[in-house]
């Protein structure tokens, strides 16, 4: 047994595979994750129902086993900002939210940077976050 928060075996892969300026992609319910993420990224499915496991769920987790160096978010077109940004904002507190276009963030999570895309339960709509992976500095 592994002594971290994160013990889901291909995420750990694929996050161990990946370095500074490699992005995860955790995606909604909604989300086309077979057309719209990068076709070499690890996909992981766990969107077991509507409802479990949400986006902030998986973002609290992931966020604790690795640096983020900055966060991309999917807008509405209106320009409105949906409810899960406040709880984007809480889980990266030090992070200022890039808000990107509908298509324009399909473009960059269907890039080379994209090396892994998790599909989430997540019933809120625009609830998708980018993720770019931050450096470990040495002690």
């Amino acid at each position: 047994m592994l002594k971290t928060r994160l013990l889901h075996p291909e995420i750990l892969a694929a996050l161990g595979e990946a370095g500074h300026g490699a992005q995860v992609l955790i995606a909604d319910g909604n989300y086309p994750l077979a057309t719209r993420s990068n076709p070499d990224a690890y996909r992981v499915f766990l969107n077991l129902e509507p409802g479990k496991l949400t986006v902030t769920d998986v973002l609290d987790v992931i966020g604790d086993a690795i640096p983020v160096e900055a966060a991309y978010v999917m807008g509405p077109d209106d320009g409105s900002e949906p409810s899960i940004y406040e709880d984007f904002r809480r889980l990266l507190p030090d992070l200022e939210l890039t808000r990107l276009g509908r298509f324009e963030f399909y473009d960059m999570a269907r890039g080379p940077d994209c090396a892994l895309a998790i599909a989430t339960g997540e019933q809120r709509i625009y609830a998708n976050i980018l993720l770019t992976i931050g450096v470990v500095m040495p002690e």
